[in-house]
């Protein structure tokens, strides 16, 4: 009866001890997240500056940008201008200044297709100083070409951050034409264009968009692509040149995004496009990398020759590797983008991207940046800041970086860094004295806070965009997609500790997507901690 008595005795303290306090041992991980926040408020400010410093080379009459500083001063682009350096600008509105992003961003969305559309929605090139399309003609190949990259490298990304928009309708619109248009006979039917890179954008945004609209004709136009290459103009059976690096890297990650598009809406072609698939991705690591995993510019794929330099955009064909083991579980290709990742900080410290470029910079480090969201190798994550921090260098006073149209690809990657560094969360209204930054650990996610003035505003959490920007099937790697880190699901419900454990109220994930009212004081640390309700 005693040792009842005493059990029960210590049974009803254990019932009276209070909850574990998340705040404690937690100072190494805040201290971490404060450090990421200076680091995401640089990236942040250094992609207003870039803002500004281009805004200020606009034409005066229409308020487009032109494709660079100095040659091709006097047009907007649609393959420059367009696809590489306006999108950016309206990623950094829309992350830093809601006014810019509502105002100015959309008013030269609306003036470009306005001055631009020249065959239906395809847009062509405009002079400023004729105040008209610069050539007499309307070439199609011109059109397609300026088409796809305007559609792909630029309002594709846009489109999977901002979700349905006025971006997402230029793009429909520009991709319909561009297929009502495509003037090269084939067995399969009419396709846009011989030209590797073409195809290989069109693959990639007809996947995507495919699954965001739920419409047929996307995947048939995606499939008659994959046709053409697999069976009759395989990457590497039945072609003597691959080019891995810029403007060739699209057709391996292209085809890759259709074979998964395939595997949940069309078992049949997924089949049928196995064997292609991976005797492609099995070639390339043959003949196609170097005994650090990292991949040459281009390969001869009947004769196993290569250039002897690297590619920046190695990442982005691995996506496409990545990609093929989620669907087959092949463990090679896994194994082959941790080898790349864990070789960069031994090896690559000082490696000379495409001769030094911010360009080159941007997509190197985009390229780790997005497989170690997948795999988290740790020497990665040290190598990625001091890349980053090289591409930073490069960047002028005044803001511009390099003066020509790579320089939105700057701001493409040091966005998708400061994400990174505050895992998807942002805050509105943002400004330069405000410093957000957050880990992660054990499915909690803590944050910091600090600003040097009061701020009062939103703090904002992610969402699953995958699922409920384009309803994909799975979170595949993406060329040019932005990292999914910490995201919050609508129905379900969240604990969020502010300060101490005894401050703590519970949201739905909806709530926190559409925002958390918050304060800070000047001066101060702001510490949070959010977790899945229950975990």
């Amino acid at each position: 009866m005693r040792k009842i008595i005493l059990l029960g005795l210590v049974l009803t303290a254990l019932s009276c001890v209070p909850p574990p306090d998340p705040f404690v041992s937690k100072d190494a991980v805040f201290e971490k997240a404060a450090a990421n926040g200076i680091l995401a408020n640089e990236a942040l400010s250094r992609c207003r500056r870039y803002v500004a410093g281009w805004l200020k080379h606009a034409d005066p009459e229409t308020g487009l940008i032109p494709r660079n500083l100095e040659k091709g001063k006097d047009i907007w682009n649609a393959q420059d201008a367009a696809a590489d350096n306006y999108p950016f600008m309206v990623l950094t509105a829309a992350l830093t200044d809601r006014d810019l992003f509502e105002g100015r961003m959309r008013r030269m969305l609306e003036t470009e297709t306005r001055l631009t559309s020249r065959l239906g929605n395809l847009p062509d090139t405009y002079s400023f100083s004729k105040r008209a399309f610069i050539e007499s003609d309307a070439d199609i190949h011109r059109l397609i070409f300026g088409g796809s990259e305007y559609v792909k490298d630029g309002l594709l990304p846009v489109t999977e951050w901002l979700g349905p928009s006025p971006w997402s309708e230029r793009l429909i619109g520009i991709l319909d034409d561009i297929w009502a248009h495509a003037p090269v006979e084939t067995p399969y039917g009419r396709i846009p264009s011989e030209s590797q890179e073409v195809n290989g954008e069109m693959l990639q945004t007809l996947a995507r968009i495919y699954w965001m609209t739920g419409e047929q004709k996307y995947l048939d136009y995606a499939v008659r692509l994959a046709d053409y290459y697999l069976f009759d103009f395989h990457p590497t059976r039945d072609q003597n040149r691959l080019r891995l690096r810029d403007h060739g890297c699209e057709i391996l990650s292209g085809l890759v995004e259709v074979y998964a598009a395939v595997d949940s809406a069309a078992p049949e072609k997924k089949e049928a496009y196995e064997k292609p698939i991976h005797d492609m991705l099995d070639r390339v690591l043959e003949v196609g990398r170097n005994e650090h995993g990292l991949l040459y510019n281009s390969i001869n794929p009947q004769t196993g020759e290569h250039a002897d330099r690297l590619c920046d955009t190695w990442g982005y064909n691995y996506n496409g590797f990545y990609t093929a083991y989620l669907v087959d579980g092949t463990e090679g290709y896994r194994q082959a983008v941790i080898l790349a990742l864990s070789s960069l900080n031994e090896h690559y410290r000082n490696y000379d991207w495409e001769g030094g470029s911010a360009d080159g910079d941007a997509d190197t480090v985009e390229s780790a940046l997005n497989l170690y969201n997948r795999e988290p190798v740790a020497s990665a994550a040290e190598w990625i800041d001091r890349q980053t921090r090289i591409m930073w260098e490069k960047q002028q006073e005044d803001g511009v970086v390099e003066g020509w149209h790579g320089d939105g690809n700057f701001a493409r990657t040091s966005l998708q860094y400061s994400l990174w560094k505050s895992r998807g969360v942002t805050i509105d209204p943002w400004r330069d004295d405000c410093r957000l930054g957050a880990e992660q650990q054990s499915g909690s996610i803590c944050i910091s806070l600090s600003t040097d003035r009061p701020w009062q505003g939103r703090m904002i959490f992610d969402v699953p965009r995958h699922l409920t920007h384009l309803h994909l099937p799975m979170d595949y790697p993406r060329i040019n997609q932005f990292p999914e880190w910490f995201t919050v699901e609508a129905e379900k419900e969240y604990t969020v500790y502010i300060g101490s454990s005894k401050n703590r109220k519970n949201y739905s994930g909806r709530e926190l997507s559409e925002g958390l009212p918050m304060e800070a004081e000047s001066g101060t640390e702001l510490r949070l901690i959010v977790k899945e309700t229950g975990r």
